[in-house]
Formats: C-alpha cells, structure tokens, sequence
C-alpha cells in the first residue's frame, strides 16, 4: 500500500478510507476540466464476443488460434502481444473437451486469466509493477455477505468450471468464487468511442474511485486503457468520483441499478434529495407524462381516484383511458420497427421510429428518457441509410438531454457524431 501511495502522490492523488465508503481517491493538487487524473492498463481483460480480436479488440481481419479455437486475434503485432498469458491459457482451453467449450463465457474466461496471471508473476513470466500485480486485486471489496444464497450457488457453479479448466490441485474454489463477486462488482466495461461495449476489464485501481451521481470525473477507454479524466475543476482535497451507471434516470431507478449490481445506496447529493420537490420534479420529467396542455410545462400526478392524472402546474385532467391507448399504440408500433429492423428494413423502420417519436411527444418531456431512446434508434437508422442531414438533426435533439443529466461522456459523443456528420456534408 505504501508503494501505492507513493506512485499515486507523483499523480496528485492518495488513497484514504472514510467509515462510510472504506477505500477513497482522494486529490493532493488541483486538476482543471479536461485533464487526465489516472490511466491503468487492464490486469486482466476479454472482448464480449468470441468474433474480436483479444488484444484490441477489433473485429477486423480476425483468425482463431489454431490449437484452442476459442480466441482471435486480428495479426501477428496483437498475438506477439498477448504470447506470454495467451500460450498457458491456450493449453488449459486445449484440454477441454468440445461440448464444455461452448459453456465458457467471457467471465469464466476472465478468472482463468486471472489466475494464470497470477501464476505467471509469481514465476516472474510477466513482470509485476506497483500498479500491477494480484495484491491490488485482493484488496478489492467483495460484498459477499450481502450476496443471496441463489448468486453464492451460481458463483460456486462457476468456480467449480475454472477448476476443472486450470486443473490445479491447490485450486481454492471458494476463493473463485469470492472473486467473482470482485468481478461483479468491481470490473469495468470497456466501451469505443461511441460508447459501445467491446469487452470487460479489471482495473483494480481504477476500481478504487467511488461512484456519485454528480461525478467530478469520467471513466472512457483508449483501446484496452481506462481513462479518468475531471469534468469540472477539482480543488486539491476533493474525493474523485465517476458514475458507475447510467445517469438519465430518476433517484429510485438509480438506486434500484446500484443496489443490484454494486450492493450498495448511494448518498451523494442527488440522492439524498429522495422524495423531495425537485427530486419529484426530476423524476416526473424523465419518467413521467407531460401535461396534456403544450403550453404548460408541468408533470402529471396520479389522483386520488386512480382515474387519471392531473397537472401539477395548472391543474388540468388527464385520464388514465387515454394515456394507456397511446402507449399501447406506442408499443404496437415499437413491435413492427423490431421485426423490420431484424431484417435490415431501414427505411421502412426509420417511419415507424417517426411515427413513435410524435405519439411519445403528446405523452413525455423533451427531455424524457424514452423520447431520447427513439431518437438514438432512429439516429442510428438514419445514419445507416445515410440520411446524414435527418442524422444531424436527431444528434442535437440528443446531445441537451445528456447534458441536462450530467452524462458527459455520452454528451461529448453525440457532440463529436454531429461535427463529424457536418463535416461530411459540408
């Protein structure tokens, strides 16, 4: 630990625990908007689909290894690179027979690869560094007393698989199976610049920030490299904070994602507003209906009555009949553009996605959260039949409801897609 501190202080950076939180990243200097606060390479890492490259992640140009046929690479630079961890996994993958293969997931994948790791540093195959060796990964937090008997019973499944799979004697399976709790709670998805998944990662230092729902910073990846980058000026003293979740979403949805995936609630500034007037306003903005009169900008409230809602501004009806038909045409139609996208029907879906955006605009806010999911579909089709004007148009709809919901990351992305669909047309 105090090697860490050591390299982290040349950052501006210490670690400190708080009652609360445990571990925290805390700044020992000012970092200004924009500026790079930590970078770490993966200690382990693997792409979510078979059809990618291991090491970059590509899907281009792809050849499976021609002894384990379950990992790819795009070229002799990517599998040079990956040689010294790849040819133990190779021969463990080799051993296994066909039928078991297909039932090895990116995450069983992932934990061999930790253990082999592990195993090759202790041999001094892989040199170990301050920021990377199988210490960072113990002392990541678990929460496995707060895990259900029916999540215990499917990690220990799991473990049992990487077991068989490295075929080690002195295997602890239970320790596997606490470190697939590490996984779920503590590996990062590594995304492309258009926020897309690629893979999984363990970043264990990395894995120290905390989460806020008002972070001060961004995590985005640079190939395999997470990046942490500050959002706002950060006065020296101030804890470093990214969100691990999406953040267009109400307090209690939020809290409902937090607690399933990372066992815990959040009391950041946002969320200790639960069920106050601006977080009953936020809420009905994103997630509720609009108030019938276009004039007015209030949200509904349900009445008494379970009739129908009524405008908390201007105190106009809406019933429940009606609300109710327009979201079952809503969902008719969502239905249709499915089943037309499945077979690359562009055209016809990009209607249909028209058709939903106006029914949706008599029921939600602009800056509703289902109003910006049909855009970012229709976004998506647009682009794809190249309907680059349509496209632009679509991509500054989006870019204010992200940064509305300080969602930097996915603002900067729409930002960067509308120069880009500028400088095509121009």
């Amino acid at each position: 630990m105090e090697e860490l501190q050591k390299a982290l202080s040349d950052k501006g950076l210490i670690v400190s625990s708080t009652p609360e939180k445990g571990r925290c990243l805390f700044t020992t200097r000012d970092f200004s908007p924009g500026e790079v606060i930590i970078t770490e390479e993966p200690y382990v890492s693997v792409p979510n689909k078979s059809a990618k490259c291991e090491w970059c992640f590509t899907s281009n140009n792809l050849k499976k290894c021609s002894a384990c046929h379950v990992v790819c690479y795009c070229g002799n630079t990517c599998q040079k690179s990956d040689w010294k961890l790849h040819r133990v996994e190779c021969q463990a993958l080799s051993k296994v027979d066909k039928e078991r293969i297909k039932s090895i997931t990116p995450s069983i994948r992932l934990m061999v690869k930790l253990y082999l790791r592990r195993k090759l540093q202790d041999e001094k195959v892989i040199p170990i560094t301050i920021m990377d060796n199988y210490n960072l990964v113990e002392s990541l937090v678990s929460h496995m007393t707060d895990i259900d008997e029916k999540q215990l019973v499917l990690y220990a499944q799991m473990a049992n698989l990487v077991s068989l799979i490295l075929q080690w004697p002195e295997i602890n399976v239970k320790e596997i199976a606490k470190n697939f709790s590490k996984f779920s709670c503590n590996a990062h998805t590594i995304c492309d610049a258009e926020l897309k998944p690629l893979g999984t990662g363990l970043y264990p230092v990395v894995s120290i920030i905390n989460h806020s729902c008002l972070p001060n910073s961004v995590l985005i990846f640079e190939g395999r490299m997470a990046v942490v980058r500050a959002v706002q000026h950060i006065p020296k003293g101030t804890e470093v904070s990214i969100s691990y979740i999406e953040m267009a979403g109400s307090t209690a949805t939020r809290q409902k994602a937090l607690k399933e995936q990372y066992l815990f609630s959040c009391t950041c500034i946002r969320c200790i507003k639960l069920g106050q007037n601006d977080d009953v306003q936020e809420s009905a903005v994103l997630e509720g209906y609009r108030c019938k009169d276009r004039r007015c900008s209030g949200f509904l409230l349900r009445d008494s009555g379970n009739k129908g809602f009524t405008c908390q501004l201007c105190g106009l009806f809406r019933d429940k009949e009606e609300i109710k038909n327009i979201i079952n045409e809503i969902q008719s139609l969502s239905e249709k553009a499915s089943f037309s996208l499945s077979y690359g029907h562009n055209k016809d879906v990009s209607v249909m996605y028209k058709m939903i955006e106006k029914l949706q605009l008599k029921l939600y806010h602009q800056l509703s959260i289902n109003l910006m999911r049909t855009r970012e579909n229709l976004l998506k089709v647009l682009m794809k039949v190249q309907d680059w004007k349509e496209a632009l148009k679509y991509c500054r709809l989006t870019i204010p409801v992200y940064e509305s919901k300080l969602t930097l990351s996915k603002a900067l992305r729409y930002f960067y897609l509308a120069v880009n669909i500028l400088m095509f047309l121009a």
